[in-house]
């Protein structure tokens, strides 16, 4: 798509969804066989319109794309800095890429978090290198779990850091309470929107879809779409100094009080950003 791999699958046939931002784009569809001989369509106009991929602004041209996330090596973890104040209890956890099934594409990464200490966290997250001149964010993607009653909360978060200023979009889909909360940066704390999520549907894939921007030195979360439904947030925040460029996506699994041991799968990572 637009001149940048999008999705590839090793199958006999292919009838699989790709995210796509609103506007118009090009895309080829190429197959090859088992002795290497292969055949390409040609360039293909398409204008996707009244997509989930983005509540808000259509993404500029330039805007850009970073797929499959989740197959990406480099992913960086912690669990101890992942409690308040960085300084939370150490549990076992780990993470295997390349996950076969449960899996849209072949290659999920299975996120596992274990120990028997109530409360306790463990994160996960891929830089993506600075990229100052993006101001705005859909951060779409897949996840798949076994137990409903197990998480405390479940985390998908995006961070830039960019002009002296960390922006954080954090967003929890808050199980113990049954709804979104959003991260107030400056304040370091959570901030209930009163948006409805209750543990999501298990044992089928979930398609997650949010939105954020920076915005007038504040970090603006814009919108949330969980399986087909948007919400609006359109939270403000304050954000806090930096001196550092980066840009990444996280993800966090926050345990219950009866520190109930579960896995997620995550499939289908991908960042817009323009």
């Amino acid at each position: 798509m637009d001149n940048a791999l999008a999705f590839q699958k090793n199958a006999a046939s292919l009838n699989d969804p790709v995210a796509v931002a609103n506007g118009n784009h090009t895309i080829v569809v190429q197959s090859w066989d088992s002795h290497g001989d292969y055949a390409k369509s040609g360039s293909i106009p398409i204008n996707v319109t009244g997509g989930t991929a983005s509540a808000g602004p259509t993404p500029a041209s330039n805007a850009a794309y970073y797929a499959n996330i989740d197959q990406m090596s480099g992913w960086q973890n912690c669990g101890a800095c992942a409690g308040p104040g960085g300084t939370g209890p150490t549990v076992p956890f780990s993470e295997t890429q390349n996950v076969s099934s449960p899996s849209m594409d072949g290659k999920a990464a299975h996120f596992w978090i274990g120990g028997s200490t109530p409360y306790a966290d463990a994160l996960w997250w891929k830089q993506l290198g600075a990229n100052p001149n993006a101001s705005h964010f859909a951060y779409d993607l897949y996840f798949y779990y076994t137990n409903a009653s197990a998480p405390q909360a479940l985390e998908f978060d995006i961070n830039q850091s960019v002009g002296g200023s960390k922006y954080i979009f954090g967003t929890e889909c808050n199980v113990a309470i049954n709804q979104w909360d959003v991260w107030n940066t400056a304040g370091a704390a959570w901030v209930h929107t009163g948006i409805a999520c209750p543990a999501p549907p298990t044992y089928t894939w979930n398609h997650l879809v949010w939105e954020f921007e920076r915005v007038n030195g504040q970090s603006h979360f814009v919108s949330v779409t969980l399986n087909g439904k948007t919400s609006y947030v359109n939270r403000y925040f304050n954000v806090q100094p930096s001196g550092v460029g980066e840009l990444n996506v996280a993800f966090q699994m926050d345990e219950n009080s009866k520190a109930a041991n579960y896995d997620v799968w995550l499939d289908k990572v991908n960042l817009t950003a323009w």
